[in-house]
């Protein structure tokens, strides 16, 4: 023990290291104090301004009502009633024109909505509540999207008047790159969610349609069938001399369907302008569905002379007489069954022509030559033919001033419809016996009606 207590005072500091020892944690306390001293104080002083700044604006006399504007700006951007990006300075405004006057409900008329987009103001305010889920875009930061509305209407104005996308200005202040990106998704949303405007008549339509044929004579008829040329620019992307046709200009072929009531029951387009009606004909979904047994199903009818006939459609002397299209006999000499029975099927047939009128009339943009793009003209096509429909069934009248236009020579004349009658028919085929037994059957049922 005593070992260790001298080896303890052997290691006990010297005065001198004891008073550097304390005034080093002198100086450490200070140092704290001093923190401690500094930061006390930086809080009262923020505090004080706080309380001065607070002070200042509570007494403001437009205090309160500026703090609900804020509260209620607030509230209507989190519930999307404001965008929260708004157009930049960059960015060229929108101009007004004809969707400003469209937008005025309360001025704009049934006629303007008439003359603008071929429809009543009703009509249209249907189509975009029908097709706003798929046209409504999200809010970016460069500026704010154009509406479902906006969207719509030009699509249906660049239909009914014809104006192509491109003219550098529109009376819907859209860019020229935006138009074309409009109708494109206007008319994805149109197939998409009308897409059973454009059926095969069924059910009590199938009734309606075969009761209204047999009445003219042609019991078991589903329809009338014809083409249509669309004329266009010389496609650039494709061998141009197929899209020349015999009245030498660029079209491309639509065949149609329809029935009694101009109703379109089946649309096809796409093929080039050179290729023959018959030959559409084979190569549309109609011939497949025929050919297969898919599109005729109804009750069989027994006509005069034994003859059993399932379903049918009406066609012109461009096409050949088949098991389910009956053409007329055609040439001069004819003899009086024959003539009356063509008489009557050219009446019946002319259901299609006034469908072609009533369609490329409201629908100008394909009732004249346009540049387009060959890929969404059919597409395009069928889309107006839906819309067709659906003003066929909200019960829109017509305008016939909108078959007439007046040519560079100021002469105000018919417009051409696109419809290309044969110069000759179609060579019968007499090795098919049952083919022709169907129209001698047709022609004595309305000899003896």
């Amino acid at each position: 023990m005593e070992h260790v207590s001298q080896e303890v005072r052997g290691k006990t500091l010297s005065r001198v290291e004891r008073n550097a020892v304390v005034a080093a944690v002198s100086a450490v306390a200070i140092r704290c104090r001093i923190e401690r001293t500094t930061a006390r104080l930086r809080t009262r002083v923020s505090i004080r301004r706080q309380r001065e700044l607070l002070h200042h604006v509570m007494a403001a006399p437009d205090c309160v009502s500026m703090s609900e504007s804020i509260t209620q700006f607030c509230a209507s951007m989190s519930s999307g009633a404001i965008p929260w990006a708004t157009p930049r300075w960059w960015m060229r405004r929108r101009t007004g024109g004809t969707w400003e006057d469209l937008r005025k409900t309360d001025d704009a008329s049934d006629e303007y909505y008439k003359e603008k987009l071929r429809m009543t103001p009703r009509v249209f305010m249907g189509i975009v509540e029908a097709l706003f889920p798929l046209l409504q875009r999200r809010v970016t930061f460069s500026r704010v999207p154009l509406q479902p509305d906006h969207i719509i209407a030009y699509a249906l104005y660049r239909w009914a008047s014809g104006e192509t996308c491109e003219s550098s200005t529109s009376p819907f202040g859209i860019g020229r790159a935006s138009r074309l990106i409009a109708v494109e998704d206007v008319t994805r949303a149109l197939l998409r969610v009308y897409n059973d405007k454009i059926v095969w008549p069924t059910g009590m339509r199938r009734t309606l349609v075969l009761r209204a044929f047999e009445a003219k004579g042609f019991p078991n008829c589903y329809g009338c069938i014809d083409c249509t040329h669309v004329y266009v620019d010389k496609p650039a992307n494709a061998p141009s001399e197929n899209y020349f046709d015999r009245k030498h200009r660029f079209s491309v072929v639509a065949q149609v369907v329809v029935d009694l009531d101009l109703r379109i029951t089946d649309v096809f387009i796409g093929y080039p302008g050179r290729c023959h009606d018959i030959r559409v004909l084979q190569l549309s979904s109609l011939w497949a569905r025929a050919e297969k047994g898919d599109l005729f199903r109804g009750a069989p009818v027994v006509l005069l002379l034994g003859v059993t006939t399932h379903d049918y459609i009406l066609g012109d002397n461009g096409y050949r007489p088949l098991e389910w299209i009956v053409v007329p006999y055609g040439g001069t000499d004819q003899i009086p069954d024959e003539e009356r029975f063509d008489n009557k099927q050219k009446v019946a047939r002319g259901a299609v022509e006034r469908a072609f009128r009533r369609l490329k009339g409201m629908w100008r943009l394909f009732l004249r030559t346009h540049k387009t793009n060959m890929d969404t003209l059919p597409q395009q096509f069928q889309s107006v033919c839906i819309l067709y429909n659906i003003l066929l069934d909200a019960g829109m009248e017509f305008d016939d001033n909108l078959l007439w236009e007046v040519d560079a020579n100021g002469v105000r004349r018919r417009v051409d419809l696109g419809l290309d009658h044969p110069p000759h028919p179609i060579a019968e085929n007499f090795n098919r016996p049952r083919v022709l037994a169907l129209r001698e059957a047709l022609a004595e049922w309305m000899k003896h009606a």
